[in-house]
């Protein structure tokens, strides 16, 4: 197989980035994560119905964030900072006690 044209090139930028370049995917800072909220990009958020829920803790369990904590009596509370309204916690809840809705800023 006949070698690229570009090799060179490509070899040069290659060294030349990996010698500037951290390496990404690294929290340097321990609690990043809570520093950056991540909910501004959201189009739909749950609406929960506290009135359904019958504390089965499955979007608790689900949510891959987790932007839903538990109060004093053990119903989940929505943190809306953290929430990209994925929509787990709805398709989750056996009872429909949480809902989709568009978000509105």
């Amino acid at each position: 197989m006949a070698e690229s044209p570009f090799k060179a090139d490509i070899e040069r930028v290659q060294k030349e980035y990996s010698e500037k370049m951290t390496p990404g995917a690294i929290a340097y800072i321990p609690g990043s994560s809570v520093i950056n909220k991540t909910g501004s990009w959201r189009v739909f958020m749950p609406e929960f119905y506290r009135d359904k829920c019958v504390r089965c803790y499955l979007c608790y369990i689900y949510c891959p964030e987790p932007a839903i904590y538990l109060d004093e009596e053990n119903y989940p509370v929505f943190d809306y900072d953290y929430c990209k309204g994925c929509g787990i916690c709805a398709n989750e809840c056996p009872t429909d006690a949480i809902v989709m809705v568009r978000e509105s800023k």
